[in-house]
């Protein structure tokens, strides 16, 4: 770039201009270096779940069209542990460059701050929300033995007898877990919590009439509800789910107000710069908006939740006032 200067400027004076000048524009070019040619490098997706689950599905269906749009790899790097507090850790000491990106989950980033005494970072503080990828419903279901057919008749056969029903959830502190402390706090309800390692063994153990009730996933569950193996009362979203659309919302069901719904998204370093924060919202939005992605998310009991950085943002402080006060009333804790 060059600089005018007026006549007669001595020579040193037209030095200290022309560095003046240099750091200015340099400067301003280095700052937005970083967004403007981002990415120039492979991006690193911490998932805080192990692999093979839905979570870890999702993400690498998307991953093959990030790569596409990007022009970078997108590695996925599974870091599961301490109900996501592990991989989320080490996402908040990165570098706040758009190569270390999270995806986490309701648990760490809304719910864990109120379970664990301790915290590895500040859900809100340490983060900036890129984007919400899925949701996952959940159902409550029972043995067939079980004497009720409605949520409204189980939930009048739970108040029958105080602490004589079980039902068993994903595990302590889970989404899966929160949902079913919720259900019997609106309710007005007793039942015996029985924590499980994931949604499959809770499923198979209702199932089996081991416990006569369970708040497990769809993918869990949905095989054995269509083979009238389990019934299922309700879903736990807001609307009804496509995978059984006879089956009716918690809130429909005689709970108004109830929602409930496991989700993960991902998210940046604090401080990562807006316009690498949009381009990555842009692109996770644009892959799931893809119909195929679509057809494959929704085949894995999820549904594709797309939206904006401020959308997330605002979601992600809501549920933490909201799990908040679930977890203070059921006197849940973590150590």
């Amino acid at each position: 770039m060059t600089v005018p200067l007026a006549r007669g400027t001595s020579a040193r004076r037209r030095q200290l201009m022309l560095a003046t000048a240099c750091t200015v524009f340099g400067g301003a070019a280095f700052a937005q270096a970083p967004a403007g040619d981002f990415p120039n490098k492979p991006i690193r997706m911490v998932v805080t779940f192990p692999p093979g689950g839905s979570a870890d599905a999702v993400v690498r269906m998307l991953v093959p069209r990030l790569n596409e749009k990007l022009g970078q790899p997108v590695v996925v790097d599974n870091r599961p542990g301490a109900g996501g507090n592990v991989g989320l850790s080490l996402v908040a000491k990165t570098p706040a460059d758009g190569y270390t990106l999270g995806l986490g989950a309701a648990g760490a980033l809304t719910a864990n701050v109120s379970l664990y005494p301790q915290m590895p970072f500040d859900p809100v503080k340490d983060f900036k929300p890129v984007g919400m990828v899925a949701a996952t419903p959940f159902v409550i279901v029972g043995h067939p033995s079980i004497a009720a057919r409605t949520q409204r008749e189980l939930i009048a056969l739970a108040k029958s007898k105080p602490g004589g029903l079980s039902i068993g959830h994903g595990g302590n502190g889970t989404a899966m877990h929160l949902s079913a402390a919720l259900f019997a706090q609106m309710a007005d309800v007793k039942l015996v919590e029985v924590p499980y390692r994931g949604s499959g063994p809770a499923a198979l153990d209702a199932m089996a009439g081991q416990i006569p009730l369970a708040l497990v996933d769809l993918p869990a569950s949905l095989q054995q509800i269509r083979a009238g193996k389990l019934i299922a009362f309700s879903v736990t979203s807001a609307q009804r789910v496509p995978m059984l659309p006879d089956v009716p919302t918690v809130a429909e069901a005689g709970l108004p107000g109830y929602d409930s719904t496991g989700w993960f998204g991902v998210v940046a370093p604090a401080g990562t710069p807006a316009p690498i924060v949009m381009r990555l919202n842009a692109e996770i939005n644009a892959a799931l908006g893809d119909e195929q992605i679509k057809a494959s998310i929704r085949n894995l009991g999820a549904e594709p939740a797309p939206g904006s950085s401020e959308a997330f943002e605002a979601y992600i402080r809501s549920e933490t006032k909201k799990w908040a006060k679930v977890i203070q009333a059921a006197n849940i804790r973590l150590d």
